[in-house]
């Protein structure tokens, strides 16, 4: 199943999409890696849909990849008596530590990290930041705020503190519980919440040992003074807009969505751009324009992969969702314009002989017109090399890797084929033929594009560029 597009799509699975038929029709749609959000569910569930993407994976004779979400801190309001109250725009209101239910005049925030982080003058955004309030007197047990933006408050609503760095890492005691829960089930990647700095990504990456990559989410602004060193630290990142779009001014969320993707194609990292793409295919079986124009812009930045969150995990239309977003992205990329998009913004390779033939290998394609690239790979490395080159023929990765397959499958332009690795040069290049011709890649006649390292198997060790006439 060979897709007709480069950028990727991401469906989140959830009791709307959680039988073998609905995965398999949602792979079949156009998903190429599917996202098991831990906010929601239990490990019976996750584990359900899990085998089941394996399933439709050996189905189908194409590796899948599977992202673990975690859940991340919550900071939120305790209880408020009689189910809530009326905060009034220029009046004062306090939040403390005290464990009784709120009234009139305060609330408890069971937080105490929240208070040795505060400040007078930040700003306190409660529900997704339909209510504003302001800090002017503090001191380590409570914050006296006036109500800038008014509204009901009610049990158990969430707290983002925009202009502040929590003294608390990125990951829960739940958090850890669900990491060896996942990391046993076997997932690809795991993706990671409420990430402030890079020593978040370094914590991960101590408890998840290698045995699955890592994606940091980017949607805290703390992050994006560091953002450089986490893209570095991490092995992908996603622009969580939705959060980003509670703590920031929302007009500043396109620039900086931007931003993101440059900079992590600049470090060949993918990138993925979530949240709110088609948010109103939870309930209508077509998207609004807007919403149409909100995925097309993210491929013409140079995404890796675009997301759906609840439109395929709760909506009514989980299909339709994917069909759309296959759709959008496809055409995106028959613009003549896409290309000449990607070719602006393309990095330097680095002074290595792995980056120079990956970059050989693009310009090698584009001046033969070949049909496709092939890179043998082991680790993924060379294959990452070849996405963030976003040459304008197919990349077919071929490695003996599963778990490696399984990751890149959230990487722009990359078709993987879990094969043994090579013998020699002959075998190389009659295995890369035989599976472009398989694949409906090339046919009888055209050329493909082949790098590999040599000795075979050897990792991150890219030498060699071959062209090679499919038979």
């Amino acid at each position: 199943m060979q897709r007709n597009r480069s950028t990727k799509i991401i469906a989140t699975l959830g009791p709307a999409s959680s039988d073998l038929e609905t995965i398999a029709g949602l792979h079949a749609a156009g998903a190429d890696l599917f996202r098991l959000n831990f906010s929601h569910g239990d490990h019976a569930d996750h584990l359900a849909r899990l085998t089941a993407i394996r399933e439709v994976e050996q189905s189908v004779g194409m590796p899948i990849g599977v992202m673990a979400d975690l859940q991340g801190p919550k900071i939120r309001i305790g209880t408020i008596g009689g189910g809530g109250i009326d905060l009034v725009e220029g009046s004062t209101y306090r939040f403390d530590l005290k464990d009784i239910p709120g009234d009139e005049k305060r609330a408890p925030l069971p937080h105490p990290e929240v208070f040795a982080a505060l400040k007078k003058g930040m700003d306190l955004l409660i529900d997704d930041g339909r209510l504003r309030l302001t800090v002017r007197k503090l001191n380590k047990d409570w914050a006296d705020c006036t109500v800038i933006t008014g509204g009901r408050l009610t049990d158990r609503k969430g707290v983002n503190l925009p202009q502040a760095l929590l003294p608390m890492g990125a990951m829960t005691v739940k958090d850890q519980r669900d990491l060896r829960f996942a990391l046993d089930a076997g997932v690809d990647w795991v993706a990671l919440s409420f990430v402030q700095r890079p020593d978040d990504i370094a914590e991960a990456r101590r408890l998840i040992a290698g045995r699955a990559a890592v994606m940091a989410k980017i949607e805290k602004p703390a992050a994006l003074h560091q953002i450089d060193e986490i893209i570095e630290m991490a092995d992908a990142i996603m622009v969580a807009r939705g959060d980003l779009g509670v703590e920031l001014p929302v007009e500043e969320v396109p620039a900086l969505q931007k931003d993101l993707v440059r900079r992590a194609r600049r470090a060949g990292k993918p990138v993925v751009v979530a949240t709110q793409m088609l948010e109103s295919m939870i309930s209508a079986p077509v998207p609004t324009r807007a919403e149409v124009s909100d995925v097309a812009a993210a491929v013409y930045d140079g995404a890796d992969a675009v997301m759906l969150s609840g439109e395929t995990a709760s909506g009514q239309f989980p299909l339709a969702a994917v069909e759309v977003m296959d759709r959008v992205a496809a055409k995106v990329e028959r613009d003549p314009g896409y290309h000449s998009i990607m070719d602006a913004e393309h990095a330097d390779p680095e002074a290595t002989s792995a980056d120079a033939i990956t970059a050989a290998a693009r310009q090698v394609a584009e001046t033969l017109s070949a049909s496709a690239i092939v890179t043998y790979t082991t680790s993924g490395s060379t294959a990452l090399r070849a996405a963030r080159e976003r040459p304008p023929v197919p990349t077919l990765v071929l490695t003996p890797s599963l778990i490696t397959a399984r990751r890149l499958a959230v990487a722009w332009g990359l078709s993987c084929v879990h094969s043994a690795d090579a013998s020699g040069f002959t075998d190389m290049v009659d295995r890369a033929c035989r599976v472009a011709a398989d694949r409906g890649i090339a046919s009888s006649g055209d050329r493909l594009v082949i790098t590999a390292g040599v000795p075979f198997g050897t990792p991150g060790a890219t030498n060699t560029l071959r062209v090679a006439w499919v038979p």
